[in-house]
């Protein structure tokens, strides 16, 4: 047993009620700010398995402290939502860190697999308004009552607009379609609605389900918050998080009509879909700047894993879906020469090692050692995609770029500056340049990305 692990067991012993010995802990797979363990243990004399969830140790002012999130798990419990029972909260004089211990709940929380895999044919269709119900019991918390004054931070959806947007043009890194997206937010907010306990992160791959009972569980509460209650239900229909089912708005499970029956079946309200739609523009405008703050904690030291370089190529994604849903039109996009040497290009080299980490190398590691080898080649294939388009995409951007009128310079700085100034959104030929722009880019970031097509975002 490592010192870890030994530290564990005397915290366990400690504070865990009718503990007797630990097993074995394993670190699980995912988590890319907290990290999920499976205990393994012997409790009044019984094995049992449950679940450690701990802070890795990274500063994110954004993210709750585990105690704040143990507490809110176990209002939303009393409220009758499906979350894990919290058994433990961890104290300083455990020297592992913060966290906390909860029950083992069996079910699926793979994204992909609730979307795609068999096993989940018959209760998918229920997903949906089983999400709409639980987030109106949610939403309906009295959280004053309940001791989260105080605790969670309050804020309307104009500052969470500008919050987001000043904190992506903190990194320097010009990225027009961001400002452009702030800008329609700001020009477009919703009216404002009684706040609400909000969960923050409620989507498909943050929910446990069963295949009998569909969800069985709603994970990772560190992002809660007070504020308007249709950000939830944006959020679970933003199209990161369908899977690939851009046709089925809700995690990639379910309509939207289903949503809003099942949140209006329980709380009595109806949602506008303008509403909804706004929130929606703002789930994929807040995980493209989430993204890029992904990569900024990897250049800054805070966390050198590989994960997270690879996330913050993702942030093309979220804008092709902004522009999809704000400025939708046909894409053409220019296709690099055929080369006529015989030598392997940079790009054949580079996809040839990420063929490797994942077919090969990624087979023969194990648990999460797997998971970061396929990461690893996926980030080499993004290296040997940029080797082969950016150029002839670099060379077309420029061009657009110099007949678009109220710039100084023909840049993306220059670009992103007279947006933040004012440049008028409906400027001749710009809605074409960031089509044109953030799908050159998801070509070489995710080329497999299925963008959400409708500009109605299907409500």
């Amino acid at each position: 047993m490592d010192e870890f692990q030994q530290q564990l067991e005397q915290a366990l012993a400690r504070g865990l009620p009718g503990f007797d010995s630990l097993a074995r802990a394993e670190r699980l797979t995912g988590g890319a700010s907290q990290q999920t363990w499976r205990l393994e243990l012997v409790r009044r004399g019984v094995p049992e398995t449950l679940c450690l969830r701990r802070s890795t140790g990274s500063v994110d002012a954004d993210k709750l402290p585990a105690a704040v999130e143990a507490r809110l798990l176990q209002v939303a419990a009393e409220a009758g939502l499906p979350v894990p029972e919290v058994l433990q909260v961890l104290v300083p004089e455990d020297g592992i860190g913060e966290g906390f211990v909860m029950g083992w709940l069996e079910g699926e929380t793979l994204g992909g697999r609730i979307t795609h895999s068999r096993r989940f044919e018959h209760i998918r269709p229920a997903l949906a308004h089983q999400c709409g119900e639980i987030l109106a019991r949610l939403h309906g918390i009295d959280w004053q009552a309940a001791g989260l004054d105080g605790m969670l931070q309050a804020a309307t959806p104009e500052e969470l607009v500008r919050a987001t947007w000043e904190q992506y043009q903190a990194f320097g890194s010009p990225q027009p379609m961001i400002d452009y997206t702030a800008r329609w937010l700001l020009e477009h907010l919703p009216p404002a609605v009684a706040p609400a306990l909000v969960h923050g992160d409620f989507r498909n791959g943050n929910l446990m389900v069963s295949e009998r009972d569909g969800i069985v569980g709603v994970l990772d509460w560190e992002l809660a918050g007070i504020g308007d209650p249709v950000r939830d239900l944006g959020w679970v229909c933003t199209n990161s998080w369908r899977f690939g089912r851009a046709d089925l708005p809700v995690g990639g499970f379910g309509p939207v009509d289903e949503l809003l029956a099942g949140y209006q079946a329980v709380s009595g309200r109806q949602v506008d879909r303008d509403h909804l739609q706004f929130w929606i523009v703002f789930g994929s405008f807040w995980w493209s700047v989430c993204c890029l703050i992904m990569a900024a904690s990897y250049r800054s030291g805070e966390n050198r894993s590989v994960e997270r370089p690879a996330i913050g190529r993702r942030a093309s994604e979220g804008q092709a879906d902004c522009a999809a849903l704000l400025i939708p039109g046909a894409l053409s996009l220019p296709e690099p020469a055929p080369s006529q040497d015989p030598l392997p290009r940079v790009e054949e080299l580079l996809f040839s090692v990420a063929e490797f980490l994942g077919a090969e190398v990624a087979g023969e590691l194990p648990g999460s050692k797997s998971y970061l080898a396929k990461v690893a080649a996926n980030s080499v294939a993004i290296a040997a995609r940029e080797a082969r388009l950016g150029p002839a995409l670099l060379d077309a951007e420029r061009e657009r770029l110099r007949g678009l009128a109220g710039l100084a310079e023909p840049t993306r700085q220059a670009l992103a500056h007279a947006l933040r100034e004012g440049l008028p959104l409906d400027t001749s030929g710009l809605a074409e340049h960031l089509r044109l722009s953030v799908h050159g880019q998801l070509a070489i970031d995710q080329p497999d990305y299925r963008v959400t097509q409708d500009s109605s975002v299907g409500v």
